[in-house]
């Protein structure tokens, strides 16, 4: 198992990987605390929407030609609405923040630092844009008393502080997705975590 991380950030560039991208999120969110029902059509549309989305870059993680991990960002202006409100809601400069989209990576892969080279390559390429002040993510909020969440689970926020995020309280999205339990979309808390480039 050989892995090799590598970055693209030009349009044309990206695109060829949308569709491997599109798989791993829907295979990778479907676990805790995502839940994520797959749905391919808004995997098309918001995959669009990122490969136009101007200064983006997609971090790749290959073991041969076998793609095992993915993370993108974006400057957070090209993001819906219901991630900008509560940014503008605090007053921060939203044309001065890089989104760190999403990381997936398949499980067999974890516990080798490929997490951190995502955060390290997606923050270098905000760095060299010159324009962004920080640098943000979000994650979904489940309560620990969900039927769901698996029995000795470890949330991931001590490795998010050991790169330097913190969240911020209040700073709080919703976003609506199906869970793998129900039938219908439902609104979830996507507490927000930031760190100064």
């Amino acid at each position: 198992m050989s892995l090799i991380i590598e970055t693209h950030t030009l349009p044309g560039a990206i695109a060829p990987y949308l569709d491997r991208l599109a798989d791993l999120r829907v295979t990778v969110f479907r676990a805790w605390p995502y839940l994520y029902d797959g749905d391919p059509e808004y995997e098309s549309r918001y995959l669009a929407r990122f490969a136009s989305a101007e200064n983006a870059v997609i971090v790749l993680a290959r073991d041969g030609d076998r793609i095992v991990g993915a993370a993108t960002g974006a400057p957070l202006i090209h993001e819906h609405e219901a991630f900008l409100s509560p940014f503008k809601a605090g007053g921060w400069d939203i044309d001065r923040i890089f989104y760190n989209c999403e990381s997936v990576l398949l499980p067999e892969y974890r516990g080798r630092g490929v997490y951190r080279q995502f955060f390290d390559a997606r923050e270098q390429w905000a760095r060299d844009l010159g324009d962004f002040s920080h640098a943000v993510f979000c994650g979904v909020v489940r309560p620990d008393t969900h039927p769901l969440k698996p029995t000795g689970f470890k949330p991931l926020d001590p490795v998010w502080r050991h790169f330097g995020y913190t969240p911020v309280d209040g700073l709080v999205g919703e976003f609506a997705w199906t869970d793998i339990d129900q039938q219908h979309e439902t609104e979830k808390p996507m507490q927000f975590w930031i760190k100064q480039l």
